[in-house]
Order: C-alpha cells, then sequence, then structure tokens
C-alpha cells in the first residue's frame, strides 16, 4: 500500500477584500503519495498559489488540516512550524530570489545556516548539490553570470540542499524560454525519481509530461471535469 506523504483535508481559505469575503479555497481534498509528481493547473485565482502556500506552512487555512508525513502542520506552534518547514520543505520560485551579492556557492549554503556543521562542510554539501543540478563549473559565480536556466538551477539546488522530502514549487518554469524550461522540468524528472515528493504549480501543460499526475482547480474547488482535465495534460503531451 502506499504511503501518503502529504493529505490535505476539507482546506478552506476566506479572505477580507474590500469589506467583502472572497473564498480562495473551498472544501480541498487531496492526497498525494510518498515520491509522487503532481502537476497543480488552474486560470488566475483558481486557488493554486493559495494551496501551495498553505502546505508550504505559510498560511494557516481557514478551516480543515494538511498533514506532512503525518505531521499536522498547524497544530505546530510558530517556532516548531519553522523547523518543520526547514526538514521537511524545499521551495522553488518563478523569480529564482537569489542574492545578487553572493555566489551560486553561498546561495546554496543558505539553508544551511543553522546547520551544526563546519564552513568547508557546508561548502562540499552546497559544492556537491550545484554539481547534481549540472552547475560543477559555475560555483563561484554571481547570479548575473549566470543565465536565467543556471539562476533557477542555483534555486533549485538551494531547495533540496537540506535533503527535504518534499518540494513544492511555484511556476518554476514561468519566466524561462520552451528549451530551458523543458531542461528545467526533466531535472525535476531526475529529482523525483531520486525519490523527492514534487507538487508543481503551472500554466504550462506542456510540463505536466514530466509529472506522475495533474490536478486541475478552478473557483477553489478541484476541478472533476475529466474532459477538461484530459484536454490540458493531451496538450502537455503533444
Amino acid at each position: 500500500m502506499a504511503e501518503i506523504m502529504i493529505a490535505m483535508k476539507q482546506l478552506t481559505k476566506a479572505y477580507k477584500s474590500m469589506g467583502d469575503e472572497v473564498q480562495a479555497l473551498r472544501g480541498v481534498s487531496l492526497d498525494i503519495e510518498k515520491g509522487e509528481s503532481v502537476a497543480v493547473m488552474g486560470q488566475s485565482g483558481s486557488g493554486k498559489s493559495t494551496l501551495l502556500s498553505i502546505l508550504g506552512g505559510l498560511n494557516p487555512p481557514t478551516s480543515g488540516s494538511v498533514e506532512v508525513d503525518g505531521i499536522d502542520v498547524y497544530a505546530l506552534s510558530q517556532e516548531m512550524r519553522a523547523d518543520f518547514r526547514r526538514e521537511y520543505l524545499g521551495f522553488v520560485f518563478q523569480q529564482f530570489q537569489l542574492i545578487p551579492y553572493l555566489t551560486a556557492l553561498e546561495n546554496v549554503m543558505l539553508p544551511l545556516t543553522t546547520i551544526r556543521k563546519s564552513n568547508k562542510e557546508k561548502r562540499e554539501i552546497a559544492g556537491s548539490v550545484l554539481c547534481r543540478v549540472g552547475l560543477a563549473g559555475k560555483m563561484n559565480r554571481l547570479p548575473n553570470q549566470l543565465s536565467g536556466g543556471e539562476q533557477e538551477r542555483v534555486a533549485i539546488a538551494r531547495a533540496i540542499v537540506n535533503e527535504p522530502p518534499v518540494v513544492l514549487a511555484d511556476e518554476p518554469t514561468g519566466s524561462l524560454d520552451t528549451k530551458t524550461g523543458d531542461e528545467i522540468m526533466a531535472l525535476f524528472q531526475r529529482l523525483n525519481q531520486d525519490g523527492l515528493t514534487v507538487l508543481m504549480v503551472t500554466h504550462n501543460p506542456d510540463n505536466t509530461r514530466y509529472m506522475s499526475r495533474t490536478i486541475i482547480m478552478k473557483d477553489g474547488q478541484l476541478c472533476t471535469d475529466k474532459a477538461e482535465l484530459l484536454q490540458l495534460v493531451s496538450a502537455g503531451k503533444r
């Protein structure tokens, strides 16, 4: 029987906007197995990014629960939730969010700050991960000396340097050209094959061919329209 890594139960999220209440999520329930790679698609405003931020322990739901590896994320104190994020989650963003005055190696070392290891050991760990993502010869370059695809590889290396079991990615190919985007998706696919559980928000149906499952969000809910799902996934396989 497959092991459940992420379990969402009846998640709702309401925001106040101009005096009105906006329902960003409406009773979302979803299980993601250990080692799965799941693409989340949907139009802007469908609730994709809200779902990702809740899963990341950054945005408490109005109601419902999130468990990661059996841990009830929002039953934790804020301090314990920060420890949980550091141990269990890696984050990859569309805009890379690299520190411009730090080298690729130094950017990847940032999550290791609280680890009780020598600076030499941290550099070795970060260097090993940069080799893993194909940047062995560019460790000492600043972000502005790297291409967009290379910066994304640094961001991915930073996300996995602590060896988290789960990676959450928000539009990681959104600012890349098609060829570079395919290379980044192939990298995510290899990391998933190595055992990482990957949940990715994307607008690009082409990315779904690299993922083991695709779900669609619509108006804050999981879309159950199989025809719509098939159409999107088929577009990604062309």
